[in-house]
């Protein structure tokens, strides 16, 4: 028998008052991997994580994690939505103590604050953190649990390279040792970096769920820079190549062309640039991929 899915909704619908924020949701998120979740503001992404953490319960649908339906505090679940809540008179220290004795949990304090970067700010009290560090906080608390689902809102926001690659580095431990990761970002980047699936939301629908790579491949037409060791050579070759549009290229570099393509037509672009003997040096989206296939998918389904 298959294991179950780490998260199961079906049909999930949720209004507030006359504002319908999740109409007919389905979203699965198979066990052991990041999942994304992405959507413009007020696409129904904190809604959904708030279900999963049971902080609400769906006006119609099913929603199961590991197979069992949720209820209110859904044991093996830990998160935080809207950011973490934290006592800023006490410690970090003090917080995770605190938290640990209200939910009865030995996982020791301060290894998990190690864990996530914070140990040499233990015993400083968290309100003169910056936001960085109370989202990091955020996640060394859920981690007092050793949940088996992890649910995070933006635990990007407020980090900078270093803390947001310390982070990324522990969610790919945990996910390494068996956890499943739901987190919302409108960082594509980190999604990219981070996520073997997304789900997309626009006015509270799907409008697309899968890998990162399928997304870009069928959604988006691409705006790339492009740089060559003979732009006059590189200019005669795009005339000549189907299926790519030339754009105007930045005033103060006019070495750089900007040009929008598709993958296929992009790949004979780079092989004729080659044939021709000019020496490809850059060639990069303008914008990310999936930044700008979100940006696509998101357009399309405010107008429905």
């Amino acid at each position: 028998m298959d294991a179950p899915l780490a998260v199961r909704a079906r049909g999930i619908t949720k209004s507030f008052g006359d504002v319908v924020a999740l109409d007919g949701v389905d979203f699965d998120v198979a066990p052991g991997r990041i999942h994304g979740l992405v959507g413009p503001n007020g696409a129904g992404k904190t809604t959904l994580l708030g279900l999963l953490l049971g902080l609400a319960v769906a006006d119609e649908g099913e929603l199961e994690v590991f197979g069992t339906p949720v209820g209110r505090a859904p044991a093996g679940v830990a998160g935080f939505v809207d950011g973490p809540g934290l006592y800023p008179s006490l410690t970090a220290r003090q917080n995770l103590a605190a938290l640990a004795a209200l939910g009865g949990h030995s996982a020791d304090p301060g290894a998990v604050l190690d864990e996530v970067g914070l140990a040499d700010v233990a015993d400083d009290r968290v309100r003169g953190f910056s936001l960085g560090m109370r989202q990091r906080l955020g996640l060394a608390a859920a981690l007092l649990t050793e949940p088996r689902l992890l649910v995070l809102d933006e635990p990007a926001n407020g980090l900078d390279p270093a803390g947001k690659k310390h982070v990324h580095g522990v969610l790919d431990r945990l996910v390494a040792a068996g956890t499943t990761v739901v987190l919302s970002s409108h960082r594509m980047d980190d999604l990219e970096a981070l996520c073997a699936e997304v789900t997309i939301l626009a006015t509270g629908r799907v409008v697309f769920t899968g890998p990162p790579a399928k997304l870009t491949a069928e959604n988006a037409e691409l705006a790339y820079r492009l740089r060559t060791s003979d732009p006059a050579a590189a200019r005669r070759v795009l005339a000549q190549t189907r299926g790519i549009t030339q754009e105007q290229a930045a005033r103060h570099d006019t070495d750089v062309l900007v040009i929008r393509a598709r993958i296929p037509a992009l790949d004979e672009l780079v092989r004729r640039l080659v044939q021709d003997g000019v020496a490809v040096r850059e060639l990069a989206p303008v914008v990310s991929p999936l930044e700008a296939a979100f940006l696509a998918l998101t357009e399309q389904g405010s107008t429905r």
